[in-house]
């Protein structure tokens, strides 16, 4: 069943409250403040939807809270059922440095067709549109996955370009892709903004790899699922997170999630700027009015577009 498109603008306000509250902490060095900004908004606009929402990936366990966390039942508690994924502030130190590319983000499903899983790191791959089905595969290795796309998209490998996210657990990858002469665009944070950076008409990155946010990589699955682009993920689970996986409903701790794993059904995808960035231009503070501008995916409604609110203050 698609999801109602009279939801899509109430989804499109959440957002857009969470970036409008996270705005206010932009430059002021505080990254908690900053996420509290926007986690109060979006749960009180979460609240006042007609809908029985739960959060089955997010930033933590209820313990945790202020965030939105994994179980909290969300909305009206009257009208349909919705797994949500929700990430208030992606990039709580962008926000406080006053850097480019923070954004408030949540993807919504219809019950039980959102990978539900515990806040932790997952292996992926991500790629775009018109390409073979399940291309890639985190066990091919690099060289591999990275000869596969550039036969599939009838390009030199010296002409791709990779992002990564800059950490020491990937130098492995950054040793192999230097050694295939593969162009590295390196990303410091923002997990979801570097993946989505395959689409598009005229994309900047061919390949996204990287082992980022699990939650991040659902809301980016279900931003795919749009497009039509693909990725392939792995949980990396210690001894706890496997406990807390198994209460989840995960069996297999080591399987490879392809997008049909992660995403199915119709999906609604909402990503407000908090600052500027390749999604979103960020909260402008026109004195008397916030502007406001979002990036939207319905994709039953096949609707791709950026809109522009103005708020009252």
């Amino acid at each position: 069943m698609p999801i109602d498109k009279k939801f899509l603008n109430l989804f499109i306000k959440v957002t857009e409250k969470a970036a409008i509250g996270a705005s206010k902490f932009i430059g002021k060095k505080d990254k908690i403040a900053a996420d509290k900004g926007a986690v109060d908004p979006m749960r009180r606009e979460l609240n006042k939807i007609n809908m029985k929402g739960t959060v089955v990936i997010g930033e933590g366990e209820m313990d945790e809270a202020p965030m939105l966390y994994i179980g909290e039942k969300l909305g009206t508690l009257n009208g349909p059922d919705f797994d949500i994924a929700v990430d208030p502030l992606e990039g709580t130190k962008f926000t406080a440095n006053g850097q480019p590319n923070a954004f408030s983000v949540l993807a919504i499903s219809e019950k039980d067709c959102l990978l539900s899983a515990p806040d932790t790191y997952m292996e992926k791959i991500v790629i775009g549109s018109n390409l073979p089905k399940n291309l890639m595969d985190v066990d091919y290795g690099v060289e591999k996955n990275i000869k596969l796309l550039s036969e599939a998209k009838n390009k030199k490998i010296s002409d791709l370009n990779a992002c990564v996210l800059k950490r020491p657990r990937h130098e492995k990858i950054i040793r192999e892709l230097e050694k295939m002469s593969v162009n590295i665009n390196y990303i410091t944070d923002g997990d979801i903004a570097g993946a989505l950076s395959v689409i598009g008409d005229n994309p900047k990155n061919d390949i996204y790899y990287s082992t980022g946010g699990g939650p991040e990589g659902v809301i980016v699955a279900a931003a795919l699922s749009c497009y039509g682009g693909q990725i392939q993920g792995r949980l990396v689970l210690d001894e706890d997170e496997k406990v807390r996986a198994k209460k989840l409903g995960i069996k297999d701790f080591n399987k490879k999630y392809n997008i049909d794993d992660m995403v199915k059904g119709d999906v609604i995808f909402c990503a407000t700027g908090v600052t500027s960035g390749d999604i979103a231009n960020g909260v402008k503070d026109l004195g008397n009015e916030f502007e406001v501008n979002t990036f939207v995916l319905h994709k039953s409604q096949n609707i791709i577009k950026s809109v522009k609110n103005i708020y009252n203050k």
